[in-house]
């Protein structure tokens, strides 16, 4: 069943239109990604969900439509966002970047479990809780990024590049524990990543994205092996 439907999607920056009816769904539990050169429309289309630009078209959350809703709404009813350029408060410590994230939670027992996971899955970061934010590495800054995101217990994640700019392994340590993530807490992801061979490997479902359409669609594995799609739209 799908977790996230979007249909006749169109986005648009003041009077400059981005998206062009795009449409995608992205399966409970799957890990679906956008790929597409820079300016396809790949993070506009985050934005989207998010409530972050001035959209038309559908866009449904497990059935209830989020479309026009407010970032915060949208937050709520169970989507993180992690976006380019990580986000975090470079001035607060690890703890209360963490903390922060948190506090619209009510129920403090499960928000204490929550933080627990998180340091199970990043545990660099429980021995940098009282360092300042800004002073962490980036693939340190990337992990509390994500561990932020976590802290809101989403449904759905969405990733904007997270291998931007970090070294390959620190790329390799991420990207294993997505995957982690996504099998032992049944979380969806939707992934926006400019490194297509790596994206495809971690996701079931691909969409390619050429100046705000869809241009090609299909399971990861079939869009990996297919070298004409591979040569005209990811250059690789």
């Amino acid at each position: 069943m799908a977790l996230l439907e979007v249909e006749g999607l169109n986005a648009y920056y003041g009077q400059t239109q981005a998206l062009y009816g795009v449409s995608f769904a992205l399966e409970a539990g799957g890990i679906t990604t956008l790929l597409g050169a820079n300016g396809a429309g790949k993070t506009t289309t985050l934005r989207s969900i998010c409530g972050m630009v001035r959209t038309e078209g559908s866009i449904k959350l497990d059935g209830r439509r989020i479309g026009g809703k407010s970032t915060e709404d949208v937050v709520r009813m169970g989507v993180g966002h992690v976006p380019e350029g990580r986000g975090t408060f470079t001035n607060l410590s690890v703890a209360e970047n963490l903390r922060v994230a948190g506090y619209t939670r009510s129920d403090k027992a499960a928000l204490a479990r929550d933080l627990e996971r998180v340091l199970e899955y990043f545990p660099i970061l429980k021995e940098r809780l009282e360092q300042q934010a800004g002073t962490l590495s980036g693939g340190e800054q990337q992990m509390l990024a994500i561990s932020r995101a976590l802290m809101l217990a989403p449904r759905l994640m969405l990733l904007d590049e997270p291998s931007f700019g970090l070294a390959p392994l620190v790329v390799q340590e991420i990207f294993r524990i997505m995957r982690r993530i996504n099998s032992e807490a049944k979380m969806s992801l939707l992934l926006v990543e400019q490194n297509a061979a790596l994206a495809l490997e971690l996701a079931d479902h691909a969409y390619v994205l050429e100046t705000g359409r869809v241009v090609m669609s299909g399971k990861a594995a079939s869009v990996k092996d297919d070298e004409a799609i591979r040569k005209s739209y990811l250059g690789y």
